[in-house]
């Protein structure tokens, strides 16, 4: 006979909400005896305050639990970043407060309650509603930290324009982080952090199974970040690009299966909606018109389809990046025109009223944290779109940002057959997560105006700041292992079956 579980998330709430409704008998009770002791000759268990409490409060401490309920506190802020749950909590539960308040108010018998005792109620609830979570919080703060000096996480493309910031997050919270990386653009965004104490490089090739092998050994957590990126860089080779942004991702998805990875975080984006006139939701239909875009699909596809009881992918669809980074980039919109404005004080914009979703190279790596430090009851299997709704722009908007910074700049409109156009909602992230952007468009071109005066960034032409450009200059990458070039052959074709773990880790 087979016993069923209750799942964990049920057990998780009635925990949570069975915590909070003591806290707010609890309350209850401190506010009585203090008003025992304070107003002499009635004491707790006196059958004035015994028939209030059994007719009034109790009943009405009720209002409680749906207010929690209905402010997300039992399912979406149970992942929260620690200050806005707390935030959170403490509004709800002074929110209850004032309704169960009003309510009495209304009652019989409310004079047996004084005020004093109500204001004592109503600050010890909110008090303990947000405590109870800070002491969660830092419980389970000792758990992650007691598994960060365990196991590392893998950085796959760790030295890129999004990875080399990741790591630093990682490092800076106290993990032990390990690099994939063939260093295709240079080591310069990672070279002051090399000698780090929980940093461990491994240059290699996400498409050779022999260095994936070697670089997930031990490892429970990765993070995929490793592509050729852009629309122009994949047109430009697309068997590279076939391999490196999707057989080189089956393959990993294969290779971590049989290190017993646990979670998968994959840096997807939202070009895979292509051109819509709907605000695109997780669930809306991928219509990819670029290579990169399919193979960005493809991807996420056998990710899914692979998630298990013991392996969680991750999808994360970024928004179009911006904003400075340990390895900067010119051949994104808004660093590009920002550039453009600030060294020549013309900018040309192509169909400027296409919508696009805008997200700073420094949240695309917070999320990949939160996500990260996430339950992967929550994460695993799951997609994201992830940047906000309030960066959703025009390229014409877009520009007149960067002109209300370079007030000189002169902004050309050109009209071409290029309309492709999408705005994409962030409300699943923000829901679940609590995640939001933290920089704006303001902040991007900002730093970026900083770097040029300061002397970082000299000429944005650079082909190091174009990953279109770098590639014209020095080549694709070149698959060198013979081995690993025949696995990507056969993975670069979309299979019937997928792969067995059994027959990769054989061949390496």
């Amino acid at each position: 006979m087979t016993t069923r579980r209750l799942p964990s998330t049920v057990v998780s709430v009635f925990f949570r909400m069975t915590a909070d409704s003591a806290v707010v008998q609890i309350s209850i009770l401190i506010a009585m005896v203090v008003v025992s002791v304070l107003f002499h000759g009635r004491p707790v268990n006196s059958p004035d305050f015994v028939r209030y409490y059994l007719g009034v409060l109790l009943p009405l401490s009720l209002i409680f639990s749906i207010v929690h309920s209905l402010a997300g506190l039992y399912t979406r802020v149970r992942c929260w970043a620690t200050s806005p749950c707390l935030r959170r909590a403490a509004t709800s539960a002074g929110i209850a407060f004032g309704l169960v308040f009003l309510s009495a108010s209304r009652m019989p018998l409310f004079e047996t309650f004084p005020l004093t005792a109500w204001l004592i109620f109503g600050a010890i609830a909110v008090a303990g509603t947000s405590g109870i979570r800070l002491l969660k919080h830092l419980l389970f703060e000792h758990e992650v930290q007691s598994r960060m000096g365990e196991e590392a996480v893998l950085v796959v493309g760790g030295a890129g324009y999004i990875g080399s910031i990741v790591v630093r997050k990682l490092l800076k919270k106290g993990y032990r982080v390990r690099i994939l990386d063939s260093l295709v653009y240079g080591s310069s965004a990672i070279d002051e952090i090399m000698s780090h104490p929980r940093l461990e490089f491994i240059q290699g090739d996400c498409r050779n199974i022999q260095d994936v092998v070697n670089a997930m050994k031990d490892v429970r957590s990765v993070v995929h970040l490793a592509a050729i990126v852009g629309d122009p860089a994949c047109d430009r080779d697309h068997k590279t690009a076939l391999q490196i942004n999707y057989a080189a991702t089956r393959m990993m998805i294969e290779v971590a299966k049989g290190e017993r990875v646990r979670r998968f975080i994959f840096a997807s984006s939202c070009s895979v909606y292509g051109a819509s006139e709907a605000v695109m939701t997780e669930t809306s239909q991928a219509n990819p018109i670029s290579l990169y875009a399919e193979t960005k699909v493809d991807s996420e596809e056998a990710l899914l389809a692979a998630s298990s009881e013991v392996f969680h992918p991750t999808v994360l669809r970024f928004a179009t990046i911006f904003g400075l980074s340990p390895r900067p980039r010119f051949d994104l919109v808004v660093n590009l025109l920002t550039a453009k404005a600030r060294q020549e004080k013309l900018v040309t914009i192509f169909n400027g009223e296409q919508w696009r979703p805008f997200l700073h190279v420094a949240d695309a790596a917070a999320a990949v944290v939160r996500v990260l430090e996430t339950p992967v009851q929550i994460v695993g299997g799951q997609v994201y779109n992830v940047g906000d709704s309030r960066l959703n722009y025009t390229l014409t908007q877009i520009a007149e940002k960067i002109r209300e910074v370079f007030p000189e700049t002169h902004v050309e409109h050109v009209e071409n057959s290029d309309r492709r156009s999408y705005r994409v909602s962030f409300a699943k992230i923000h829901g679940q997560l609590g995640f939001s952007c933290s920089k704006t468009i303001e902040d991007g071109i900002l730093e970026l105006k900083s770097a040029f005066e300061r002397g970082a960034i000299v000429d944005y032409r650079r082909p190091l700041y174009s990953n279109l450009k770098y590639l014209q200059a020095y080549g694709s990458p070149i698959q060198t292992n013979e081995l690993g070039e025949q696995v990507m052959t056969a993975l670069a074709q979309k299979p019937r079956f997928p792969a067995s773990v059994e027959s990769l880790s054989a061949t390496a």
